[in-house]
C-alpha cells in the first residue's frame, strides 16, 4: 500500500511537473497572438523579426490571419498580390498613425499603409495635380501606400454624384484611377 502511494504520489509530480513545463512554454512563447474574436494565431518568429526590423517602433501590435472584411487598400489600384486566409496582417500604432501591413504566408512583405488625416501633408506636387485635373472636387480619404519599392497616396475625391478613386506618386503623376457615380 505505501507502495502504491508512493508511485501515485510520483505520478502526480511528475504530471504536475509536465503542466507547469507546458504552461511555461506557452505563456513565454511570443508567436501565439488572441485576435479580436478570440481566438489565437501563430506568427511565425522569422515573419516578427521581419516586421519588427522594419518598423522597430511600432506600439500596439496586432496580428491576424489576413480576412477582407476590411482592406484600407485598394488592391486594384497598388496591384497587391492576392491574398488568403493563411496569410497575415498586422495592425500597430507608429508615428501618431494607425498602420496596417500585410504579409503572405512565406513571410514576405506585401505593402503597408495609414490613413493620413492632415491633407495638407500631401506633398505640393500632389496638390498641383488635385487643384488643377480635379477642381471642384474635395478629399474624402487619403491614405500613403507603402509596397515594392514604391510609395504613392490612394486618394479619394468627391464632387456631386461622382466619386474618383486614384493612386498617385509624390511627383503628381497618376498612376492609376477609377470613377464610379453614385
Amino acid at each position: 500500500m505505501k507502495r502504491l502511494k508512493l508511485i501515485a504520489a510520483a505520478a502526480f509530480f511528475l504530471f504536475a511537473a509536465g503542466c507547469e513545463s507546458s504552461r511555461t512554454t506557452t505563456a513565454t512563447t511570443s508567436d501565439s497572438y488572441s485576435t479580436s474574436n478570440g481566438a489565437y494565431i501563430t506568427v511565425p518568429a522569422t515573419l516578427q523579426t521581419s516586421f519588427s526590423t522594419r518598423y522597430p517602433t511600432a506600439t500596439n501590435v496586432r496580428w491576424s490571419n489576413y480576412t477582407n472584411s476590411y482592406v484600407p487598400v485598394d488592391w486594384d489600384l497598388t496591384d497587391w498580390q492576392v491574398l488568403t486566409p493563411q496569410d497575415y496582417t498586422v495592425t500597430y500604432d507608429m508615428d501618431g498613425n494607425q498602420y496596417y501591413s500585410y504579409y503572405d504566408v512565406n513571410g514576405n512583405w506585401v505593402g503597408s499603409t495609414y490613413a493620413m488625416t492632415n491633407y495638407n501633408g500631401l506633398p505640393a506636387a500632389v496638390n498641383n495635380t488635385l487643384t488643377t485635373q480635379y477642381s471642384g472636387y474635395s478629399i474624402s480619404n487619403a491614405r500613403n501606400v507603402y509596397w515594392k519599392d514604391r510609395s504613392a497616396y490612394q486618394i479619394e475625391m468627391v464632387n456631386g454624384d461622382t466619386r474618383v478613386k486614384m493612386l498617385v506618386d509624390a511627383n503628381g503623376n497618376i498612376l492609376k484611377q477609377k470613377t464610379k457615380m453614385k
